[in-house]
């Protein structure tokens, strides 16, 4: 009876799994055979939680589109999901946004901060833009995810984080690891999974379908019948 048992939760398990990923599926417009292999190679991907990915593409691709796809097909899917644009914050605010803070750590902080990794926990963390990262911060970055713990500005101690991570960048780190412009052993750590995201003008098939898509969201948020193309 135990194994009866123990099979048919298997069983209901694997269908949550593959009801979730088609859900993850559906909510990306692909038609080309391009960005069907990124979606592919995306949701393969989600069940291997400590397995960092990259996603690579210029800016307006997808990138976060296919980051929460991955978060919401994985076993981790019933955490929080958390996006930083890593240039979007100033380089004395980010150490503190992303791994926290203690009362009194520097002149502004009147009381503990958790930090974007910690909010993450149990979940997923987008750090979009990390290309842009100061240098100072990919060293701290490299120690997160080699030791699976952050450090907050006047901590005592590291604290552990379960969080995966998501990069994403329109850069091309490998010429700034070049230019000495970003880390070898960080780029070599995020690097693990590499998946491009192709731009709207290498997939032509997908013009028609999105159009569609943009239509039918925003007439049905409008409360109006989408037009037929």
């Amino acid at each position: 009876v135990e194994s009866a048992l123990g099979e048919r939760r298997l069983q209901e398990k694997l269908r949550e799994l593959t009801d979730s990923a088609g859900a993850s599926r559906s909510a990306i417009v692909a038609e080309s055979s391009s960005m069907k292999k990124a979606v592919d190679l995306v949701l393969r991907a989600a069940d291997a939680p400590e397995t960092p990915i990259l996603l690579l593409g210029e800016s307006g691709t997808g990138k976060e589109v296919l980051a929460r796809a991955l978060h919401a097909g994985s076993t981790n899917r019933t955490g929080p999901f958390v996006a930083v644009n890593c240039s979007a914050i100033p380089e004395t605010l980010l150490e503190s946004q992303l791994f926290g803070h203690r009362r009194g750590a520097f002149t502004d902080a009147h009381e503990d901060r958790r930090g974007l990794f910690l909010e993450a926990e149990g979940g997923v963390i987008l750090l979009d833009e990390i290309g842009d990262m100061p240098a100072v911060l990919q060293g701290k970055l490299l120690r997160v995810l080699q030791e699976r713990e952050v450090h907050p500005l006047g901590a005592s101690a590291p604290v552990k984080t379960s969080a995966r991570v998501i990069a994403a960048t329109h850069r091309d780190l490998a010429e700034l690891v070049e230019k000495g412009l970003f880390r070898l052993d960080l780029y070599y750590r995020l690097n693990v999974i590499a998946v491009r995201v192709p731009a709207l003008r290498e997939r032509p098939e997908d013009l028609l379908p999105l159009a569609a898509h943009f239509l039918e969201k925003h007439s049905s948020r409008l409360g109006r019948p989408a037009p037929t193309l």
